[in-house]
C-alpha cells in the first residue's frame, strides 16, 4: 500500500496536536506562518508559544513554506481560525493535487457569507472530499497522553474509514459519521454556549445552574443542527453533547474562559487583549443568531450571549432574562 502523507494546516495548539498524533502513523508535516516556528518545530521539536510544555514526535517535520507542505499531501488538514480560513485554504488550493480530501479542524462559521468550514471547501476547492475532525477534544490532555475520543464525518465512508486509521492512536480514538452537517454544527454551536456556561462560573451560581445551561444549551444547538439537515442522533454523540460537556467545564477551554471573566466584570476587549489563542465563540455567536433567525429557530442562550457581548446588557440581566422566559416543551424543534 502506498504511504499517505498529511498536511497540517496552522501550528496552533489544536493543529500542533493533531499532526502529532498523525506522525505517529504517517508522514505529516505541519505548516507554520511564521518561519521561526516552523524551525523550532522541526529542529527542536517543540512549540513553545502554544504547547510550551510537551515534545513533539521527532517524526513529525514543519514548514513556512505552504507549496512545499502541500504540494505532496494525500490529505490536507486545516486547523485555521474561521477568520482566516478561506484565504489561506485560496493558497491551499493553489498548490493541491486533484481529488485529495481535505479536513477541517476548524469549529466556527464564516462571517458575512454563514457558510460552514466544509462549505468554504466546496467553493475553493470543489471536487476535493470534505469532512471534518471533531469532538471533546483538549489539545494539551492529549498532548499529555490522556485518552480521548473523536469523530471524522465525511460522506464517503471509504474515505472516512481511511482518516479513522491515519488518526487513531492508542490513546486517541477515532470514530465516524457521515452527518457533516450535524457534526459541523454542533462544533460551532457549542462555543457559544461554552460562553454562557463561562458566564455561569463567573457568577459563582453552582453546579445546578451549569448543568442545567449546558442541558439547554444542547437543546437550542440541536434545534438549529436540526433545522439545517443535521441528524438528532448526532448531537447526542461525541461532536454534540461530548463536546459541549468538555468545552462548557473545562478550564482549559478558551470560551468558557471568556465567558467566566465576564461573568466577573471584565470588559470583551481587556480578556481578548491577554490572549494569545482565538477563542472561535465570540465570533461565531452573532453569525449563529443570523443563520438562526433564517431558518426561523428561536436561540434564547445564543440571543443573551450576543447582547452581553454587544454591552447590551449585562451578565446578570442576561441570566434574569433567561429565567423570565416561559417554560415550553422540553423537546421542541428536536423530538421527531
Amino acid at each position: 500500500m502506498a504511504t499517505i502523507r498529511v498536511a497540517v494546516i496552522g501550528a496552533g495548539s489544536w493543529g500542533t496536536t493533531v499532526a502529532s498524533i498523525a506522525a505517529e502513523n504517517v508522514p505529516t508535516t505541519l505548516w507554520a506562518r511564521r518561519a521561526d516556528l516552523a524551525e523550532e518545530i522541526d529542529v527542536k521539536h517543540v512549540n513553545r508559544a502554544y504547547l510550551p510544555d510537551f515534545v513533539l514526535p521527532e517524526s513529525l517535520a514543519s514548514s513556512s513554506d505552504l507549496a512545499a507542505v502541500v504540494d505532496t499531501a494525500d490529505v490536507v488538514v486545516m486547523g485555521v481560525p474561521s477568520h482566516g480560513f478561506r484565504d489561506v485554504l485560496v493558497q491551499v488550493a493553489e498548490h493541491t493535487r486533484a481529488w485529495v480530501p481535505v479536513l477541517s479542524l476548524t469549529k466556527g462559521l464564516e462571517q458575512g457569507t454563514r457558510l460552514r468550514m466544509t462549505e468554504v471547501i466546496g467553493e475553493v476547492m470543489p471536487g476535493h472530499p470534505a469532512g471534518v475532525l471533531t469532538g471533546p477534544n483538549l489539545a494539551k490532555e492529549i498532548m499529555a497522553g490522556q485518552p480521548a475520543l473523536a469523530v471524522v464525518a465525511m460522506a464517503d465512508s471509504r474515505i472516512a474509514g481511511e482518516l479513522q486509521r491515519i488518526f487513531s492512536t492508542g490513546r486517541f480514538r477515532v470514530y465516524t459519521n457521515d452527518d457533516v452537517v450535524g457534526c459541523e454544527v454542533a462544533g460551532a454551536l457549542k462555543n457559544v454556549m461554552a460562553l454562557a456556561a463561562g458566564m455561569v462560573d463567573g457568577m459563582d451560581l453552582g453546579d445546578n445552574t451549569r448543568s442545567a445551561l449546558i442541558t439547554r444549551g444542547l437543546a437550542e444547538l440541536s434545534r438549529l443542527g436540526v433545522a439545517m439537515g443535521g441528524q438528532p442522533l448526532t448531537f447526542s454523540g461525541l461532536a454534540g453533547m461530548g463536546d459541549l460537556i468538555a468545552t462548557c467545564i473545562s478550564r482549559q477551554s478558551r470560551n468558557r474562559h471568556v465567558g467566566e471573566q465576564l461573568g466577573r466584570g471584565r470588559t470583551l476587549d481587556e480578556i481578548i487583549d491577554e490572549m494569545n489563542m482565538v477563542a472561535e465563540g465570540v465570533k461565531t455567536s452573532r453569525v449563529v443568531l443570523q443563520v438562526a433567525a433564517t431558518h426561523g429557530v428561536d436561540m434564547p442562550i445564543a440571543s443573551e450571549v450576543v447582547a452581553v457581548l454587544d454591552g447590551q446588557r449585562t451578565v446578570v440581566d442576561a441570566m434574569g432574562s433567561l429565567l423570565e422566559r416561559e417554560a415550553g416543551y422540553e423537546l421542541e424543534g428536536i423530538d421527531p
